[in-house]
């Protein structure tokens, strides 16, 4: 190990037993220890222990530390506090500038144990009712944090659909003449992707133009060109010639299993040199499947409906203010809906159990009841609607007395809280959930956090079921970091008559259009508007809240 590694490590043994509240100078001890070393200019692994412990500002102590990882490559001091300590708080000690204090209060008060659980709490502003974090703290460690997940090589969609688009626009002002598209994973608006895939209809060395619009790092792969954006994320770029640009577009588009399964089905058949690639499906009288219902062999066999747009939906559904988490007031939600265009709003703050998120007591439910008759009096005919996201308890019960939750019109059901729970437990208190006569619509089934929270584990079908037998919807949570129900679960939902909402769960008016991601994921579960509950008129809304007999 170099000195500078070693370094390192009493750096980090510092971070994490000041996390873990150890006395100041045991803390300082580590931290000089690093400054010390980093900057020794003899190799430590040419010093005896003798000469390491009479290093100033050192030790026999440390000395004795150090000569235990040069011997065995580990330090049982360090590996005490790593066991003790998650691995993705452990992570956070290597975002820069989120030290160990901030850490602790985030760990201790929200409970929050990984970096994507940390991104997610700074986007619903969680963060900003902790002491030491103010609205300009949080908005630097939202880029520290990007930053930092930037490195793992997994990206949500909504971090590179901008960068692609903008790559993209490029490409063709250089070459106006050649087609360019999306393609691969990019192309089927996967949840989760490795890099911005795009297809060009030219073999054309490629190189100089990638440079041209400012890509970096351009390397010949086997079967196309890598490259880094101009804010580092990856790139790749395919080619071939315009006469076969069809053929290669669907090869590249679909995923592993719905190509062997499309290649099964028509054997024997020969797909190249088909310059559009409606050609492929024209070739067998297949009817177009659209690229984001290419992901596995079912989007063969199910009959292809007229998936669900953006501009189909009609209402906010799931959203918060600042009677909660929320950054804007109840006014500015709902005016700044009205002005995109939608003709409702679900006001969906959190319940008082979510004491994290500043969760309505029964007083304040009422207090902003009486201000969505008010603001329901100035903007007619658009149309809030009171609602509330009620934490399901341990228990599977609301998160209120009946008299309280009989007010509301719109209950949206979550979880929230005691998320390590086995798949019995899980899928028995989401079901008593869903049965009580009070709810309206599951919210984030799962839990999950993309690319950081895997979720508890739900069985499926027996949830869907009981959503379908009771008149209960399944969110979409529209959430790029959430998107969950998975879209993997929609076709089974459909087959049981369950509607699907696409909610923004918007803790700011921008957070409104996260529905963009929502229907790009419900897409891919072939949803239709038809299905889709916010799909719905304000009229044909209220006659659907009113389906359910409490």
């Amino acid at each position: 190990m170099s000195n500078k590694e070693i370094a390192k490590v009493f750096q980090f043994l510092g971070d994490i037993i000041e996390l873990h509240g150890e006395n100041p100078f045991k803390i300082r001890s580590y931290q000089n220890a690093y400054l010390t070393l980093r900057k020794l200019e003899r190799p430590l692994t040419e010093m005896s222990a003798t000469d390491i412990g009479a290093i100033k500002g050192v030790g026999q102590a440390i000395a004795e530390k150090i000569r235990e990882l040069l011997d065995t490559g580990k330090m049982s001091t360090l590996q005490q506090y790593l066991d003790k300590t998650p691995e993705g708080v452990q992570e956070m000690l290597h975002i820069k500038g989120f030290g160990p204090k901030k850490i602790k209060v985030i760990w201790s008060e929200l409970g929050i144990e990984t970096i994507g659980e940390l991104l997610y709490a700074v986007n619903e502003n969680r963060l900003l009712e902790l002491k030491g974090f103010g609205e300009k703290t949080q908005n630097e460690l939202r880029q520290q944090l990007q930053y930092f997940l930037k490195s793992r090589n997994q990206f949500h969609f909504a971090t590179l659909e901008k960068e692609g688009l903008q790559i993209r626009e490029a490409l063709q002002k250089v070459l106006p003449e050649v087609k360019i598209e999306f393609t691969g994973a990019f192309r089927r608006c996967a949840n989760v992707l490795e890099s911005i895939d795009l297809l060009l209809g030219t073999k054309t060395e490629i190189g100089s133009v990638l440079t041209q619009i400012g890509l970096q790092n351009i390397q010949s792969q086997a079967d196309c060109t890598s490259a880094l954006s101009i804010n580092e994320y990856p790139v790749r770029v395919f080619q071939c010639a315009a006469a076969e640009f069809g053929s290669k577009q669907f090869k590249y588009s679909a995923a592993p299993a719905f190509l062997q399964a499309f290649l099964e089905k028509y054997p024997d058949q020969d797909f190249r040199d088909l310059d559009e690639e409606a050609a492929v499906f024209a070739k067998v009288n297949q009817t177009f499947i659209p690229a984001e219902l290419r992901e596995e062999a079912w989007g063969l066999t199910r009959p292809v409906p007229v998936l669900v747009e953006s501009q189909d939906i009609k209402g906010v559904v799931h959203s918060h203010s600042t009677y909660s988490d929320g950054i804007n007031t109840l006014r500015e939600m709902a005016e700044y809906s009205k002005a995109q265009g939608y003709e409702y709003l679900v006001m969906s703050d959190h319940s008082k159990s979510a004491f994290y998120a500043n969760g309505l007591q029964p007083e304040r439910v009422l207090n902003q009841m009486a201000e969505i008759d008010v603001l329901n009096g100035e903007l007619a005919p658009f149309r809030i609607f009171k609602g509330i996201e009620s934490d399901i308890l341990n228990d599977g019960s609301l998160d209120y007395p009946e008299d309280i939750l009989a007010k509301f019109e719109v209950i949206i059901a979550s979880v929230h809280s005691n998320l390590r729970m086995d798949e019995a437990k899980a899928t028995q208190r989401v079901i008593k959930a869903v049965e009580n006569p009070y709810t309206r619509i599951l919210g984030h089934p799962t839990g999950r956090l993309l690319l950081s929270r895997q979720g508890y584990p739900l069985d499926h079908p027996k949830v869907i079921d009981a959503c379908a037998a009771n008149g209960v919807a399944i969110e979409l949570n529209a959430s790029p970091y959430r998107l969950d129900l998975d879209w993997t679960w929609i076709p089974y939902a459909l087959d049981k008559g369950v509607l699907i909402s696409i909610n923004p769960d918007a803790h700011s008016r921008q957070g409104i259009h996260d529905i963009h991601y929502g229907v790009l994921s419900a897409r891919k579960g072939a949803l239709s508007a038809a299905q889709c509950l916010n799909a719905k008129g304000v009229n044909d809304f209220v006659m659907w809240i009113n389906s359910r007999t409490k």
